[in-house]
This record gives structure tokens, sequence and C-alpha cells, in this order.
């Protein structure tokens, strides 16, 4: 038979919990003393309530909390950091990596092998190809299509919406955006929506593209103007030889202007990938331009 036992009267501090953990980190920097607890553990606590949400969401099943947070069960594993937030309904290839503060939002799509660097947000509706590497600070929109192996530099901006107003709703008339196969989007670039950026072109740092750009196209400037063309490697091609071929300084790959403003690699398809020898530089950048000015 249980006995009810006196009541104990249990003493408090009166301290205030916050007050004395601020003080505790305080003198932890003072004395250089490793705290009870961190930051890395604040985020696994809300590594586990974001994972029972998700189970509750999905019926009770079992989460992962591992390096495929947020995968469905059953789906090949990618890897989004603790720190990153992807809704439940975006949709992330394998092998794709999204870094710190980076949030993914419900109907993206991610191709596999991406890399989604630090403080990018992906907006619904947009869709990503494979090998995509997306550069720290940048917003991807609703209306933005990314093709395959696509480099979009640090700060770039992408926009949807010509002459936007707060006061005016426009989310259903968002212009389409297509960065195509392989070009690259230099660091602070703004491209202005509804435009075509073509295959394997280049927008140099800092430009404004406001109007479609060619495939192979080198851009410069504000507005963005052309001054020349680039190899897939990433070289400005020289001047053209008595038989109008172009050569690439890296690959040694011929490129022609096929018809005016139609450049076309002749000995890679531009579908194809690059051989697997000729996927990793061995030289810098400078040694290619130090070799173009001598010669």
């Amino acid at each position: 038979m249980a006995v009810k036992a006196q009541g104990e009267v249990v003493e408090i501090e009166p301290n205030e919990p916050l007050n004395e953990e601020c003080r505790h980190f305080l003198d932890c920097v003072a004395s250089r003393k490793a705290p009870v607890t961190d930051a890395r553990e604040g985020l696994g606590v809300l590594r586990v309530l974001d994972a029972c949400q998700q189970s509750i969401s999905h019926g009770g099943s079992g989460i992962d909390t591992g390096s495929t947070k947020g995968a469905p069960p059953g789906s090949p594993g990618f890897y989004v950091h603790e720190s990153a937030f992807l809704d439940d309904g975006a949709e992330v290839g394998a092998g794709t990596k999204i870094w710190h503060f980076s949030h993914v939002m419900k109907g993206a799509k991610i191709g596999a092998r991406c890399v989604v660097g630090q403080n990018v947000n992906i907006d619904a509706g947009t869709v990503i190809g494979a090998n995509v590497k997306i550069q720290n600070n940048v917003s991807v929109y609703a209306g933005t299509v990314i093709e395959d192996d696509v480099f979009l530099g640090p700060s770039c901006v992408l926009t949807n919406v010509t002459n936007p107003r707060s006061q005016i709703t426009r989310h259903a008339l968002y212009e389409k955006t297509v960065i195509k196969k392989g070009s690259t989007i230099g660091a602070n670039a703004t491209v202005v929506c509804g435009v075509t950026v073509g295959r394997y072109a280049f927008v140099g740092a800092g430009a404004e593209v406001t109007k479609d750009i060619s495939d192979y196209a080198l851009v410069i400037g504000n507005p963005a103007r052309f001054v020349g063309w680039m190899s897939r490697h990433g070289h400005r091609l020289g001047s053209p030889d008595s038989g109008g071929i172009m050569r690439c300084a890296e690959s040694g790959y011929c490129y022609q202007e096929t018809e005016p403003g139609i450049v076309r690699c002749l000995d890679l398809d531009e579908d194809a990938p690059l051989p697997q020898g000729d996927q990793w530089g061995t030289r810098p950048y400078g040694e290619f331009k130090q070799t173009s000015v001598s010669s």
C-alpha cells in the first residue's frame, strides 16, 4: 500500500536562467574554457525538432537526421547543412550539397551533383539541372530555368519581373529566364528577366544582361555588350586563322563561326560531356594569359 509522503520544499535560486547562461559563456570566453553547451548542440536540438515535425507530417514514419536531412525514405543521398532549410516538396538530386543558411523552397527542383553555396535562396517553381554550381548570396527566383553545368558567380542577380512595384501583385506574371547549358554568370552580374543566355556563354563580372546572348559569346559592361567568343574551357578565343578556325588555348579544341553570330565547336558536340581527361584544369589562367600576350 502506497503511503503519501509529506511535501518537501525545493529551493530554487532566484537567478534568471538566460542571464546565467550568457554569464557562463562570457566567463568561458575570458578563461578560454569550453562551455557546458554551445550553438552546435542548439542546432542539434533544432534538427531533432524538425525531424519530429517531419515524422508527424508523414504519419509517424521514421526520419533520418543524418547527412540526408529532408530526403524522403528510399531516395538517393544528398547533403544539407544543419543550418540550411529544405522545404517538404522540394526535389534534390543525388550527390548535391546545400551549404550554410540556404533555403530551398517547396516545388523547387535541383538536379544531381550540384553545389549550392552559403546564403542561397531557391524559389518555388525553379528548375535547376545537374552539375550546377551556385556560389554564395544568390537568389534563384520563380520563372528561372537553369540547365546543366551552369556556373552562377557570387552575388549575381536573377530577376523575374521587369517592372516591379510593391503596390502591384504580379505573381502570375513572372517572366521566364533561361540560363543554358555550360554558361557562366560572373560575380555581381545582373540578368534582367525574360532573356536567354546561350550555351557556354560567358557573362563578365558586374555586367547587366538586358537581351539574349548567343552561344559561346563573351559579354561585359553595363549594359552587357559582345566583345568576343569563349571556349568551353572558359578561354577567350583569338582571331580566326585563314581557314576561319579559332583554337582554345587550354584544350586545343577548334571553333568556327559557321554563320554570322553562330559559333560551334568542331571537335565535340555541344551536348556531349567533356572527356574525362579534359575535366581537370592543370594550369592557372594567368599562365595562358601571359602566353597569349607574349605570342
